[in-house]
């Protein structure tokens, strides 16, 4: 008796599943780490820049030059040729006062980090095409900059974070005025200055122009 050979089973080839592209697997980072790493530099480099231009503090400081006004509008002319000759001093000190009024009020420091954190990270580092989505909604730009406005609105006028800026504000630009009166500014070479074209605003103009392409390369 003949054996009969078993019956062959069908074999089926495994098909081989493409993977995702690794763009699409791998998760974006939530900001354009490129552009922001770019407004940081150039905002550091600006500002060393600008801060290259101050006058040395103890010619700021030299009591010597100090004298009582004749007249107001004398006071007057000496604060308009001291903050010509110390702007950018003058611009640091009320730095630095608003930075202690910060430090001294831990929650306003608080809040005003947290509102600067929710502008960059939000709105002018996010990509565009990574909307936001809290509890299954998706928000879109629009929508952000209106939750962001409004936020601001919320820091600066309903908690002590305006109060406490505009107080340092105050402060600051008191001292300034105060030393720009009772220093007299007969000493100093007012006529070797640069345009007033020049000088630490014309610095922070050039900071936000500079900064404004990493923006939009990140909003692009």
């Amino acid at each position: 008796m003949a054996s009969t050979a078993p019956p062959t089973l069908p074999i089926s080839n495994p098909q081989t599943v493409p993977s995702a592209a690794p763009s699409s697997v791998e998760s974006q980072p939530p900001i354009a780490t490129p552009a922001f790493r770019a407004f940081i530099n150039r905002i550091s480099e600006t500002v060393t820049n600008g801060l290259s231009q101050r006058r040395p503090w103890a010619e700021l400081a030299d009591r010597s030059a100090l004298s009582k006004p004749d007249s107001i509008s004398d006071a007057a002319v000496r604060i308009r040729k001291n903050y010509s000759y110390f702007k950018v001093n003058y611009l640091a000190v009320a730095t630095a006062i608003v930075g202690f009024s910060l430090v001294t009020h831990p929650f306003s420091l608080v809040f005003l980090l947290c509102l600067l954190a929710s502008w960059l990270f939000l709105y002018l580092f996010r990509p565009s095409d990574q909307p936001i989505v809290i509890l299954g909604r998706t928000f879109s730009d629009r929508e952000t900059l209106g939750c962001l406005i409004l936020f601001s609105i919320f820091v600066v006028f309903l908690t002590d974070v305006g109060s406490v800026l505009v107080s340092a504000v105050m402060v600051g630009v008191a001292l300034i005025c105060a030393h720009g009166a009772f220093r007299a500014p007969e000493d100093l070479f007012l006529d070797e200055q640069e345009p007033a074209a020049t000088g630490f605003l014309s610095f922070l103009g050039g900071a936000a122009s500079s900064a404004a392409p990493a923006v939009i390369a990140a909003r692009g």
